[in-house]
């Protein structure tokens, strides 16, 4: 496992669409597992892919009870809604309220190829909705409502 590299705003590719993994292979691991390690590393809740260069649909997320990583990530269901803030690695020092569903249900892939299906409330919904978002090149400041922090985006 290695520590990767956070893209920071204004990088190209945080705006591009990621594109869907066909193979499961050591290489798809080996990022996951790297992209935990990162995770950990920056004291973060969720990461995609394209936040350490990679345009793959892969996240993982850890609100402290436990990893998920998803491959293909893609929800199926919401309900209800909720404003809270929100912060992302590749944007440091910016928060800002954000508006997501309070439930979500997310259809992925496991890291042996079978698809589940992952359920999320409050802040766990919310990190995956974030993280889904990065892989369409969508940025949660795209979506403030309210911003907060020294840096004028």
């Amino acid at each position: 496992m290695a520590l990767r590299n956070i893209r920071k705003y204004g990088d190209d590719i945080l705006r591009k669409k990621s594109k869907k993994v066909d193979v499961i292979n050591n290489r798809i691991i080996t990022l996951l597992k790297d992209m935990e390690e990162t995770l950990y590393e920056e004291d973060g809740i969720g990461l995609a892919a394209p936040q350490v260069g990679v345009l793959k649909r892969a996240i993982v997320v850890d609100i402290g009870e436990g990893i998920y990583k998803l491959i293909n990530p893609e929800i199926i269901y919401s309900e209800g809604s909720y404003i809270d803030k929100e912060g992302c690695l590749s944007i440091p020092g910016v928060q800002g309220e954000v508006k997501r569903p309070n439930k979500v249900k997310v259809k992925a892939l496991n890291e042996k190829g079978e698809e589940i299906i992952v359920e999320g409330e409050n802040l766990l919904a919310r990190a995956f909705c974030h993280e889904i978002d990065h892989l369409n090149g969508i940025l949660f400041i795209d979506k403030v409502i309210k911003k907060e922090g020294e840096n004028n985006i």
